[in-house]
């Protein structure tokens, strides 16, 4: 296959995708809305780790459980469960993060009818003494929890393939990311976007050889050809506006750096081999790069984005958030403080799920880059 061909192979309809999955492998299909979710155990028991990203569709049934200062990516997921589009999801796991995704576990219990419903309750203080033990205790509960709803048991070399598996994915999906820091033309915004995307709802299987066909394209294709445009790094919780990576090499940049928890978040850190997995798979969720909704050091979040700036050259800063994302809305004023403080430019930026406001964003988008 051409390099185009397996890009487009990732673009497909995500829910349509998991339905036919289902149906081909007679698996079952686990939903989460977090990149905390221990993936890795889920896909151990065979079944398919499926995010949730909001809906496509107008909200209207969540309205009546959710109250309107909700972020839309809990509104959206709840629509589409609420009016059956989710109907292939065998059970669904809520990492307790923001206040609106735990209070969404209580309703989503309540009102939608899964097989199973599985909480799990992640340390806030991740680099507390205990923190470490507290989640193995929990993945371990999970497990049981598994085990019990999805009727199969597994063995510690089904746990070890399955760490091996997103090793691999996590390294290939990496690898790309370096690419494009180095060669911002190399990947467009949009193509990567995708990639991560399909890593979050297809078959890991299926999706890791097709990764590994695309960064050995990508890997012939790289130059050392200079970029001479303005270098972004994205910060913030969900992106799931593709429309946002064009609009911003229209003006001339390109993003070469993404904390966010659909980038580098969800995909850093690998997991040990060695030992007990449990243990393992915990330690990688304990030491990746942390989100808002977590607590590892007061000065933590704004370090890590200031070395991120260092390490890509980046001239700036696009700060993209949730309307009425809270934990983002709390970290931000320190983090700016901290990124004015070394002289580097930052903007930011609201959107709703799966929507932006083109000409709002790409005027502010283009003064942004024009005066770095």
């Amino acid at each position: 296959m051409q390099l185009s061909e397996l890009i487009d192979s990732l673009k497909l309809d995500p829910l349509a995708y998991a339905t036919g999955w289902k149906k081909n492998h007679s698996g079952k299909v686990v939903g989460y809305m977090c990149s905390y979710a221990p993936e890795e155990i889920i896909w151990a028991f065979g079944a398919l780790p499926f995010r949730l990203m909001g809906t496509k569709s107008v909200i209207d049934r969540a309205d009546a459980h959710l109250q309107a200062y909700c972020c839309s990516l809990v509104r959206g997921s709840l629509e589409d469960a609420l009016t059956g589009r989710l109907d292939f999801l065998d059970g669904m796991v809520f990492p307790h993060t923001c206040d609106s995704i735990q209070r969404l576990s209580d309703i989503w219990r309540i009102n939608v009818k899964n097989r199973f419903h599985a909480d799990v309750v992640l340390p806030a203080k991740l680099d507390s003494d205990s923190a470490s033990d507290y989640l193995v205790a929990t993945f371990r509960k999970l497990i049981t929890d598994l085990e019990n709803r999805l009727g199969r048991s597994i063995t510690e070399k089904m746990l070890g393939d399955a760490a091996d598996l997103y090793n691999e994915i996590r390294s290939h999906l990496n690898t790309l990311y370096v690419l494009r820091q180095a060669h911002p033309r190399l990947i467009n915004g949009s193509d990567f976007h995708a990639i991560v995307q399909a890593s979050m709802w297809m078959d890991r299987n299926d999706f890791c050889k097709i990764l590994s066909d695309i960064v050995g394209f990508f890997t012939e294709q790289a130059t050392d050809a200079s970029f001479q445009g303005k270098r972004i790094v994205l910060s913030g919780g969900v992106c799931n506006v593709p429309d946002i990576y064009p609009a911003i090499e229209a003006a001339g940049a390109a993003v070469v750096g993404e904390d966010v928890c659909t980038g580098d978040r969800f995909f850093q850190g690998s997991i040990r081999m060695q030992g007990d997995m449990v243990e393992n798979i915990a330690r990688r969720y304990i030491d990746r790069i942390v989100c808002p909704a977590k607590h590892h050091g007061l000065f933590t979040r704004g370090n890590h984005l200031i070395q991120k700036v260092r390490e890509t050259r980046a001239d700036g800063v696009i700060f993209l958030f949730l309307k009425f994302c809270d934990p983002h809305g709390f970290d931000y004023p320190y983090v700016k403080e901290m990124l004015d403080q070394e002289g580097i430019p930052s903007m930011v930026f609201e959107i709703e799920d799966r929507s932006l406001s083109e000409g709002q964003f790409k005027t502010r988008c283009e003064a942004f880059i024009e005066m770095l």
